[in-house]
């Protein structure tokens, strides 16, 4: 099983780059580590932690998405709801709450969730957030739980990985492995 060292990173879609970099790194405090782009886009990098990134492309004439509401039904078809951003403690959640109410977010109650304590709002591209503190003693990772009434079929086999469900990998010498470079490379340049 490959081994996984977190989100690498999530890539958004904004239509002001601007305001996008005063929320996420003015605003939120994280660092704007890389960027990338033409005439035809922009791609711009946050580091939300060590292993963590949120990216985000910038198209020209590109529209700004409807809001909607964080766990609550879409009226067309998505992908995503929301995204929730990790912090190491209850003081954290109180600071993004007021800092984002300081400068006029939407931020809900604070929200205990038996699991994680969470806040809700919404970057300046209506993006769903949520910061989330992990509750001391309770750890879903460690300890996995299935609390839903009518578990699907395959959430009744287990949190462990199945075998069996997906053919084996080809052989790595039956398949392409030269890399290629892509737009980034120039990130690698001095």
């Amino acid at each position: 099983m490959a081994g996984y060292n977190g989100i690498n990173h999530l890539a958004m879609i904004t239509r002001d780059m601007d305001a996008t970099i005063r929320f996420w790194r003015d605003l939120l405090g994280m660092r704007l580590v890389a960027g990338l782009g033409s005439k035809a886009y922009r791609h711009y990098f946050f580091e939300i932690s060590e292993t963590d990134l949120i990216a985000f492309f910038e198209w020209p004439g590109d529209r700004k998405i409807e809001l909607k509401d964080h766990g609550v039904p879409p009226k067309s078809p998505m992908a995503f709801d929301h995204v929730s951003i990790g912090v190491e403690s209850m003081d954290d959640i109180i600071e993004l709450k007021t800092k984002l109410m300081a400068a006029d977010f939407w931020v809900s109650e604070i929200i205990d969730h038996g699991f994680i304590c969470s806040i809700y709002s919404f970057d300046p591209n209506n993006i769903p957030l949520e910061f989330s503190y992990s509750l001391p003693g309770v750890n879903i990772r460690k300890n996995p739980k299935m609390k839903d009434v009518n578990p699907s079929a395959a959430a009744l086999e287990g949190s462990e990985p199945q075998p069996g469900h997906w053919p084996d990998a080809v052989k790595a010498e039956d398949i392409d492995l030269a890399v290629y470079p892509g737009e980034g490379i120039i990130l690698a340049e001095d």
